[in-house]
C-alpha cells in the first residue's frame, strides 16, 4: 500500500514538473515578444547615463576638420582654430606645446596649439575647455568616399567640454561667437595663396600632416593692379565694373536661382596681357587663384573633386585651354574623316593627301590614347556650369587661349563663358599708359612716330613694354623711345617684306596654277586635232575601200 502511494506521488510530481515546464515556456515565448530585454537594456542604460552624469558632469562637441565624408575642409574646423590662436598666445591658457606658421607680416608668426593640448576659455562667466587631437586612419580595407587618399590621411579634431549647466548658453551663444570671431580673425591674418594641382593629390601640408588634398599652394604675391595694366582706359572700366558687381551680387543670384559664380574667356595672340588680367582681377578682388592645369587630371572624377576642393572667393585658371586637351569634341572628327576622304577619292594626287591625312589622324589618336588624362568634353562642361558647380559660392571662373576659333560653342557660349574679353595688340593710348608707367613721359616728340607706326604694325602690349624699359644707368626717355620707334620700324619691313614675299608666292601659285590650265587646254586641243584627223583619214580609207569593192563588182559582171 506504501509502494502504491509513493508510487503515485512520483507520477503526481512528474506531471506537475511537465505541466510547470510548458507554463514557463509559454511564458519565456510571451516575454521575448514583448521584448523585455531591450526593455531592460534601455533602462540600465539610462541609469547608467544618470550615474555618469552624477559623476562627470561635463558634456563635448567635437569639431572634425572634414565634413561630407572627407569631401571638402570644415568651415567650422578653420573657424575654430582661428578662434584658439588669440587663447593660445595668452599665458592663463595654459598651452605648453605650440605650432608656428608664417604672418602676413613677416617678423610675426601665427601660433597655434599642438596636438593633445588643452586650452581654457570663459564666456560670460561658463567655462570651458578646448582639446586638439588627432586619430588614426581608418583601415577598412577599401576606398574612402570618391576617393582613397583623403581617408589614409590623419584626421583631426578640436573636442569642446563644458559643464552640463552651462550647455543653453555654450550651444546657443559661445559657439556661434566662436565662429563670427574665427571668421575675422581669418580675414585679418588671410593672405592670398596661389594654388596648383600638379602635385599630383596628397602631400605634406603646413602643420605636417599628411593631406589628401590635390592642391598645392604658395602665397600669391603678384603685384599687376588695374592700376598698372596696359588697356584701353574705357574696356578696364568696364571690366572693373563687371568685377565690383558679381562681388557684391549674393541676393541678385539666390534670388533669380543660379550659383554665384562668372565665367570669363580672355582670347588673344600671346603677350596680350592675358596672365597679368587674372593677377588684376585677383588683386582687385581679393580673391585665392586655383590654377588647374588640366594635363595632370586624369579622369572628370578628377576634376569634379579638384572644384570641391576650392573654397570660396576664389579664381579658377585654365590657361591656354586649345593646348591643354582636344575639348572640341569627338563630333567633329567624323565629319572631318569623311571629308578627308571624300577629297581624296576626287583625283589621284587628292588620294595621296587623303591618306597622308588619315594617316597623320591616325597618329594623332593613338597619342591621345596614350595619354593619361581621361578627361572630356563633357566633364569639363559639368564642371563648369553643372550640378557641382553650385557647391560654394562667389567663385571666378576664367579659360585663355591663342585661338579662340579652336574651342568648341558649347564651352564659351553665354552662361558658362559669360564675358568675352579681346586681349589684342597694343594700340596708342595704351602706349601712353605705358610711357607714364615706365617712362614716367606724358607726352614727347616721339610719340606721333610711335602713333604713325602703331597704326600699321601690330606689336603686343609686352614686347612695347619690353622696349620701353630701361636697361642701363644711362638710358632715359629719351633712347627707350628711340628703341621702340626703331624695333616698330624694323617689325614693319618685317611685315612688308612678308606681305610681299606671300604676295608673290601667291602671283607664283596663280601662274603655275594658269599655265597648268592653258597646258591642259593646249593638249586637250591637240588631242582633239589628232582625233579630227584621224577620223578623216578614217573616213577617205572607207571610201577608198568602197571604191575598190565597186570596181571589183563591175569585173566580176562583164
Amino acid at each position: 500500500m506504501e509502494s502504491a502511494s509513493s508510487l503515485w506521488s512520483g507520477v503526481n510530481s512528474g506531471i506537475v514538473l511537465s505541466l510547470l515546464a510548458v507554463v514557463w515556456t509559454m511564458l519565456w515565448q510571451g516575454i521575448q515578444g514583448l521584448q523585455l530585454q531591450n526593455l531592460f537594456s534601455r533602462h540600465s542604460r539610462r541609469l547608467s547615463r544618470r550615474l555618469a552624469a552624477t559623476l562627470d558632469p561635463y558634456l563635448t562637441v567635437t569639431i572634425a576638420e572634414y565634413d561630407g565624408g572627407r569631401m571638402r575642409p570644415s568651415d567650422a574646423y578653420k573657424e575654430a582654430q582661428a578662434y584658439l590662436q588669440r587663447a593660445t598666445r595668452g599665458a592663463g591658457g595654459g598651452v605648453r606645446h605650440l605650432k608656428a606658421e608664417p604672418d602676413r607680416d613677416p617678423d610675426r608668426l601665427v601660433l597655434s596649439m599642438d596636438d593633445n593640448e588643452e586650452v581654457a576659455d570663459e564666456f560670460r562667466g561658463a567655462a570651458v575647455w578646448w582639446l586638439a587631437y588627432t586619430s588614426a586612419p581608418r583601415d577598412d580595407g577599401g576606398p574612402g568616399y570618391f576617393w582613397g587618399r583623403a581617408s589614409r590621411a590623419e584626421r583631426r579634431f578640436y573636442r569642446l567640454a563644458f559643464l552640463e549647466r552651462d550647455r543653453d548658453l555654450v550651444l546657443g551663444e559661445y559657439l556661434p561667437h566662436v565662429r563670427r570671431q574665427g571668421r575675422a580673425v581669418m580675414v585679418m591674418n588671410r593672405q592670398r595663396k596661389l594654388f596648383t594641382n600638379i602635385s599630383g593629390g596628397g602631400g605634406w601640408d603646413s602643420d605636417g600632416f599628411w593631406s589628401g588634398s590635390s592642391w598645392s599652394h604658395v602665397v600669391f604675391e603678384h603685384p599687376k593692379t588695374f592700376a598698372t595694366l596696359a588697356m584701353d582706359p574705357a574696356k578696364k572700366k568696364e571690366i572693373m565694373d563687371d568685377l565690383d558687381a558679381f562681388r557684391g551680387a549674393k541676393d541678385y543670384y539666390a534670388r533669380v536661382g543660379k550659383a554665384w559664380k562668372r565665367g570669363y574667356l580672355l582670347y588673344g595672340p600671346p603677350g596680350t596681357g592675358k596672365s597679368t588680367m587674372i593677377a588684376a582681377m585677383a588683386n582687385h578682388l581679393d580673391y585665392d587663384v586655383y590654377d588647374i592645369e588640366l594635363t595632370s587630371v586624369r579622369t572628370n572624377t578628377d576634376l569634379r573633386r579638384l572644384f570641391i576642393e576650392t573654397t570660396s572667393k576664389s579664381i579658377i585658371v585654365i590657361e591656354d585651354i586649345d593646348c591643354s586637351l582636344d575639348l572640341t569634341g569627338k563630333r567633329k572628327k567624323k565629319k572631318k574623316k569623311a571629308e578627308e576622304d571624300g577629297d581624296g577619292a576626287s583625283k589621284d594626287g587628292e588620294k595621296k593627301d587623303g591618306a597622308a591625312a588619315a594617316a597623320a589622324a591616325k597618329a594623332e589618336e593613338k597619342v591621345e590614347e596614350k595619354s593619361t588624362s581621361k578627361v572630356t568634353l563633357s566633364g569639363v562642361l559639368n564642371f563648369i556650369d553643372g550640378l557641382w558647380s553650385a557647391c560654394g559660392g562667389e567663385r571666378i571662373i576664367v579659360f585663355t587661349t591663342n585661338h579662340v576659333e579652336k574651342l568648341d560653342p558649347a564651352l564659351i557660349r553665354r552662361g558658362r563663358m559669360d564675358k568675352h574679353i579681346e586681349m589684342s595688340y597694343c594700340c596708342f593710348e595704351s602706349f601712353r599708359f605705358l610711357a607714364k608707367v615706365y617712362l614716367d613721359v606724358e607726352a614727347h616728340e616721339m610719340f606721333d612716330d610711335v602713333a604713325a607706326l602703331l597704326r600699321e604694325v601690330e606689336m603686343t602690349p609686352a614686347d612695347v613694354a619690353e622696349n620701353l624699359t630701361p636697361k642701363g644707368p644711362g638710358e632715359d626717355a629719351d633712347t627707350c623711345l628711340a628703341a621702340l620707334v626703331e624695333a616698330l620700324q624694323k617689325a614693319k619691313e618685317k611685315a612688308m617684306a612678308k606681305k610681299a614675299k606671300e604676295e608673290a608666292a601667291a602671283a607664283k601659285k596663280k601662274a603655275k596654277r594658269k599655265a597648268k590650265e592653258e597646258a591642259a587646254k593646249e593638249t586637250g586641243g591637240k588631242a582633239a586635232e589628232e582625233a579630227k584627223e584621224a577620223g578623216e583619214k578614217a573616213v577617205e580609207e572607207a571610201a577608198s575601200e568602197a571604191d575598190d569593192n565597186e570596181e571589183e563588182d563591175d569585173d566580176d559582171d562583164e
